[in-house]
């Protein structure tokens, strides 16, 4: 009988209608759908990491965030420019303004101040003439000033001027017995002198029992009025001008019953809008172009802030996907630092200035209109939004690796810094409190607190060394030593050893970024994603390469709305 060949069994091929075919396309077709949704994904998401030009080449997507950042620069600047030189003409007129003021009113101001008071006295008599000299020059003002100044009214609506005193209620003292008897209550009397008063003569207010002073009680006398006038210099830089309110206070200052009586003089400014104006010329028509211009700033600004509010949102969007994409496939959440690079710190910088460019612009819109007159809070405003204008353009620098050093090495080594300066600020705290309580009567930049920090500070700098060693009074060995050991101590620690090992971190951190990019960056689990290959796509490693198979690939408009666009 002749042998049969053996025949191998034949696979079962499900037939088309049976349940197990159904079951295996289904499962085909939801392989081939996680496939695209992954391939869609991984797409996405190096089309997010490009920069804007490689978005640019990859589908001719125009860069509008970074022409408006560009136009911004200019016109953002250009704004602060001219609104620097108009505030400069305001602080210029306020500041000569009190310096005239002190000639006028203090009797004998050599034109710099003592220290932080104008001028002193030191008899009864030269204290008399001071304050009769400053009533009388309040009197003669018109007469005698060369500004556009007038009389203002005061919180009582009077003009005048107000003069108060300042004493113990009751004592008696005599030196020579050593004996003091004193009430320490205070009493404060004032009187106001208006104009119709000041014009009599004899002058009778000057033998009132009011001037009568008894210096052993007095503690201080103080003579406040108010001025008006106008900034004219404007009109020269065709604006309109502004009008001026000048509260001004004389205080004589005995207090410390030393026998030196120290004059303090302040004059607040404030602006208000004026009453009637009428300028013949181009003023006006110039305020409305300047007008124009801020409101164009604001437009722009709205548009920049929409902008990369609206790539915020996206790149939430596309974080969320990873997220749930990523757990869904591996079983495990994604680490922080992934999570973080979805969150674009430059675009929550570009907001913050956008936001402060409008405010800003708003308040110089307003001042230019007089309905304001709060120059410094628009100066912040603007100055502040110009400095972050300007920082986020290190942003469009990052995309090159020879200017991304100074970004990776301030992220890198930002931690480390924060850590080291507090435990230094410890340090630097314990010898302010020292240097202030030891040193504080005996140096003037160890007189409080804010200028032993400052002086402190610019030794850490190298600056001002001799002066504050020369400086110290000897009138104390012992003060004198401790302050040596004291300087010096701070001198050899601060200078020597925590400066050096404060660049020692910024320097590590930088030689590590320099590693990193001759050897590679450690791959995250984003990045191991980017560079993984698709089941239908290799996608090489040359850019040029990835973005022509992204030129190459159409895309749904169904699915436009979940990439991100920076």
């Amino acid at each position: 009988m002749a042998r049969q060949p053996y025949r191998f069994p034949q696979a079962r091929i499900p037939e088309r209608g049976s349940g197990v075919f159904r079951l295996t396309v289904r499962n085909a077709m939801a392989h081939r759908d996680s496939e695209m949704k992954e391939e869609c994904l991984r797409e996405d998401l190096k089309f997010y990491f490009m920069s804007p030009c490689e978005k640019y080449r990859a589908r001719r997507q125009i860069p509008w965030k970074l022409g408006l950042q560009i136009l911004k620069i200019v016109m953002v600047t250009t704004q602060l420019v001219r609104f620097g030189l108009s505030n400069q003409l305001v602080v210029a007129f306020k500041e000569d303004n009190t310096v005239a003021f002190k000639h006028l009113f203090l009797k004998g101001y050599s034109g710099t101040d003592e220290d932080d008071y104008s001028c002193s006295v030191y008899t009864q008599e030269d204290a008399y003439e001071s304050i009769f000299f400053a009533i009388n020059q309040y009197h003669q003002l018109k007469d005698i000033t060369l500004g556009t100044l007038g009389y203002g009214e005061n919180e009582d609506n009077r003009i005048g001027l107000k003069v108060c005193k300042q004493h113990y209620k009751k004592g008696t003292m005599f030196p020579s017995n050593e004996t003091l008897n004193i009430d320490n209550d205070v009493e404060l009397d004032c009187v106001l002198l208006d104009l119709q008063d000041l014009s009599k003569k004899p002058p009778d207010w000057k033998n009132s029992s009011f001037f009568r002073l008894e210096f052993y009680r007095l503690l201080q006398v103080e003579i406040s009025f108010h001025l008006k006038g106008i900034d004219l210099q404007t009109i020269h830089s065709r604006e309109l001008p502004d009008c001026y309110v000048f509260q001004n206070t004389i205080i004589f200052d005995n207090k410390a019953h030393s026998g030196k009586i120290k004059i303090y003089f302040d004059s607040d400014a404030k602006i208000e809008e004026c009453k009637d104006l009428n300028i013949f010329g181009s003023t006006q028509k110039n305020a409305q172009y300047v007008l124009v211009f801020d409101a164009f700033v604001i437009v722009i600004c709205l548009a920049s802030l929409i902008l990369c509010t609206r790539s915020i949102v996206l790149a939430l969007r596309l974080r969320k996907r990873f997220l749930n994409f990523f757990l869904e496939k591996y079983k495990r959440p994604v680490c922080d630092t992934d999570q973080w690079e979805f969150i674009n710190g430059w675009y929550v910088l570009v907001i913050i200035s956008d936001l402060m460019t409008i405010i800003g612009s708003i308040l110089k819109m307003e001042i230019k209109a007089k309905n304001l007159t709060n120059y410094d809070l628009c100066s912040i405003f603007l100055g502040t939004s110009t400095l972050l204008v300007w920082v986020g353009v290190i942003r469009y620098l990052g995309y090159f690796q020879a200017y991304n050093v100074l970004i990776l090495t301030m992220q890198a080594s930002l931690p480390k810094v924060l850590r080291f300066c507090a435990c230094a600020g410890m340090i630097y705290l314990g010898y302010t409190f020292c240097g202030w309580i030891v040193l504080g009567p005996y140096h003037d930049k160890f007189e409080n607190l804010n200028t032993v920090a400052e002086c402190l500070f610019s030794l850490v700098n190298g600056d001002d060394m001799f002066a504050t060693f020369a400086q110290i009074q000897q009138k104390s060995i012992l003060v004198w030593l401790f302050s040596r050991l004291y300087l010096y101590s701070f001198i050899s620690l601060f200078i020597y050893m925590i400066l050096s090992l404060f660049i020692a971190l910024i320097t590590d951190s930088y030689d590590t970024i320099k590693k990193f990019q001759q050897n590679g960056f450690p791959e995250t689990d984003l990045q191991e994603f980017l560079k993984e290959c698709s089941s239908k796509e290799e996608y090489q490693k040359e850019s040029s390469a990835f973005l022509s198979c992204i030129c190459c690939r159409r895309r749904k408009r169904s699915d436009d709305h979940l990439i991100p666009i920076s």
